[in-house]
């Protein structure tokens, strides 16, 4: 088979991978993750004028019409700097979601906006007692006055504070855990009733804790059909999740190639410490973990474009290979995550140096929408169910 990149990818794969060189060193990334907002609006507008925000939306939108591979090219390099401003969020996620959705007017006043840059979004999904089940819901959309009302707190949504809109889960019939009775709303941030805390996470990101307090909404707010929310919730998550592993395939590369150049030049008993056979051997390890990884995301993109193909074929094995690559990320990056550091001796636990960063993203993205064990489960799942 032929991996290789097309032309277009090509090209944004160097745009992206020249700005990470020449811009995005990680002095400038603690000045960024340091500032009110935690973001660079600068470089967001940056990336709206080399196009990358325009990736995986359609034409008739002022998009590029990419595929979840041109997005995989993007977060790839995007994870070599561990940059922090809310492509995930907003383009990946938010617009994803938005994307796929039903509602043609929303579509149309929205997504031009995301592509120009004015408009962040962030989908708020989380609830203290959900952990990675995206369909245990409590909070309600209740109708009234031909509209709805959302009462309910969300919490860890990534970039809230920063969002113009929302993309929220509101349980409108069912029971707590039912996926059927799940709608999505889309909610200015500056409606009334909406209110949030802002925080740093671990890896530097942002996250915030949002609170609905009779937020009014209508039925043009809608991104599908009521009750259907976790139908599109479905169709979409596996292209996020190829995203995120896309962007720990970069910081995992990153870190090996940091490792292998400071085991050349640290020196003990008077010679590389790179030149002791026992940690060639632990670094051979990392560098299969990481080819590894990347095998996985292959096969994942594969079966994208499969499903592409032939959508009525279903998505089984594309979910399959999804889960799979997300299980992977958590094994690999621990163990690429734990070497680059003790390789480094005392120096790698600091934060002076850029290694605890990319560590810290790694572990971060393990947890994302569900870690290791989790994903592993919903794999064998589809395998005793096959």
């Amino acid at each position: 088979m032929n991996f290789d990149f097309s032309e277009e990818q090509t090209m944004i794969k160097d745009s992206v991978a020249r700005f990470v060189r020449d811009e995005y060193d990680i002095d400038t990334r603690r000045k960024i993750i340091n500032s009110e907002e935690g973001i660079s609006r600068e470089f967001w507008n940056t990336f709206a004028e080399l196009g990358w925000l325009s990736v995986p939306f359609a034409e008739e939108y002022g998009g590029f019409g990419g595929t979840v591979e041109d997005i995989a090219v993007v977060m790839e390099e995007l994870g070599k700097g561990i940059v922090v401003e809310p492509y995930v969020s907003t383009v990946v996620t938010f617009g994803g979601l938005l994307a796929a959705s039903t509602n043609n007017s929303l579509k149309e006043a929205v997504i031009p906006s995301i592509i120009d840059g004015s408009c962040l979004g962030s989908f708020a999904f989380l609830e203290r007692q959900s952990r990675y089940e995206i369909a245990d819901v409590v909070t309600t959309a209740v109708a009234a006055d031909g509209g709805y009302v959302i009462n309910g707190e969300k919490t860890v949504v990534v970039h809230g504070g920063t969002a113009n809109k929302f993309i929220v889960t509101a349980r409108s019939s069912g029971e707590q855990f039912d996926a059927e009775g799940v709608s999505l709303f889309m909610v200015d941030a500056a409606a009334e009733g909406v209110s949030l805390k802002s925080y740093q996470t671990m890896d530097g990101q942002r996250a915030a804790t949002v609170q609905f307090d009779n937020v009014r909404v209508t039925d043009d707010q809608l991104l599908n059909s009521l009750g259907q929310g976790m139908q599109l919730i479905d169709h979409v998550m596996p292209q996020i999740l190829v995203a995120l592993s896309a962007e720990a395939l970069g910081i995992m590369s990153t870190l090996n190639a940091i490792t292998v150049d400071y085991s050349k030049t640290r020196q003990q008993f008077g010679t590389p410490i790179g030149s002791f056979q026992v940690l060639q051997h632990r670094m051979v390890d990392t560098f299969i973990a990481c080819e590894q990884t990347k095998s996985m995301l292959y096969r994942g993109l594969c079966q994208a474009n499969e499903y592409a193909a032939n959508p009525d074929a279903g998505n089984a094995e594309f979910l399959k290979s999804v889960h799979a690559l997300k299980a992977t990320i958590a094994k690999s990056g621990k163990l690429i995550g734990e070497e680059a550091i003790q390789l480094h001796g005392g120096i790698g636990m600091t934060d002076e140096l850029n290694i605890g960063h990319f560590v810290k993203r790694l572990m971060t993205i393990n947890v994302s929408f569900g870690n290791g064990d989790f994903h592993q489960k919903k794999f064998n799942q589809l395998n005793y169910s096959a």
